[in-house]
């Protein structure tokens, strides 16, 4: 059985880890923070949370003890603070740049041949970053984000249709973030074209308030989503450790593909034991094509504010 490693016990974290134990996709979980105390607590709670709800999942807990993750095959990164009033996107860029770099380092260093999950925001430069200092290759390092948008994309679908959201399929590609391009003409419901069933003005107002749907969450609670979040990482995680080889869009490196080239951005891609088993290439129309490159030119940015930060820490 596997052994599974998320480094950050957060509530993207620690959502994540009980979704995991929940399907018993392990046999070892390893919760870690750098906190006192509070990934053994998390990781307590939920082995006491297995009698109840029947898994064998033994989850730990440590304190900024990579050893624990040792030999892990799959490590989600969570790790990082989130965005507060009055912080520029390059504060935020500095601050958890620092954070995935050490992460990354303590990841390689004790689990050579895992796959890397990158959740830590601003997803997608963080994603490149976790690439670049850990010297995996590609396929086995992604970031989760098109999972948790195409689901809040779905979810509201579910919502003006009223039907169930297991039913809708769709694929959204881009940076995560307002500038994501969720994608209507690939979008179905039990195989139902959503243009059939919705007219146009209502798919535009879905697709806008997805591209705006972290926001309207901290707007609601003052802090980030985490359930969906976390739901999302973990059914990566399960993608990959059960070799399902599910199409899901993540965010992965570029070379060439759809005309980009050395940028993480989101793409449907095929998920399994290998971690990225291939990138899909979809026929997008001339509009889709210049959203995608509006949205990769707004994570190049990010990108090389990373990359100047970089260059003066030496």
């Amino acid at each position: 059985m596997a052994k599974v490693s998320i480094i950050g016990a957060g509530n993207v974290g620690a959502t994540c880890a009980n979704v995991i134990a929940h399907k018993e996709l392990c046999n070892e979980l390893v919760l870690l923070d750098i906190k006192e105390g509070i990934a053994e607590g998390k990781a307590l709670d939920m082995w006491q949370q297995a009698p109840i709800d029947y898994y064998d999942t033994y989850s730990i807990g440590c304190t900024n003890d990579y050893s624990k993750t040792a030999n892990s095959d799959v490590v989600v990164i969570t790790s990082g603070v989130p965005r507060k009033p009055g912080m520029s996107r390059d504060d935020l860029i500095s601050i958890n740049a620092d954070v995935v770099k050490s992460v990354t380092e303590n990841v390689v260093k004790h689990s050579p041949n895992a796959i890397i999950i990158v959740v830590s925001n601003p997803l997608d430069v963080m994603t490149y970053h976790a690439y670049r200092v850990s010297g995996f290759p590609s396929h086995r390092v992604f970031g989760m984000a098109g999972i948790l948008d195409t689901a809040r994309y779905r979810a509201f679908i579910a919502e003006a249709l009223k039907v169930s959201p297991k039913d809708i399929q769709a694929v959204l590609m881009g940076g995560h973030g307002d500038t994501m391009v969720p994608l209507p003409r690939y979008t179905t419901v039990s195989g139902i074209p959503l243009t059939e069933l919705m007219p146009q003005d209502k798919i535009d107002a879905i697709v806008e308030r997805t591209k705006f749907g972290g926001g309207e969450l901290v707007k609601l609670m003052g802090t980030s989503a985490w359930y969906a979040p976390g739901a999302a990482a973990a059914q990566m995680v399960e993608a990959i450790l059960r070799n399902q080889r599910r199409i899901f869009p993540c965010c992965v490196y570029l070379q060439g593909q759809y005309g980009l080239n050395n940028i993480y951005v989101g793409a449907p891609v095929i998920l399994g034991k290998n971690g990225v088993e291939k990138i899909i290439e979809l026929n997008l129309t001339e509009s889709e094509k210049a959203l995608l490159y509006t949205s990769a030119n707004a994570v190049k940015e990010q990108c090389e504010v990373l990359d100047k930060l970089s260059a003066s820490k030496g």
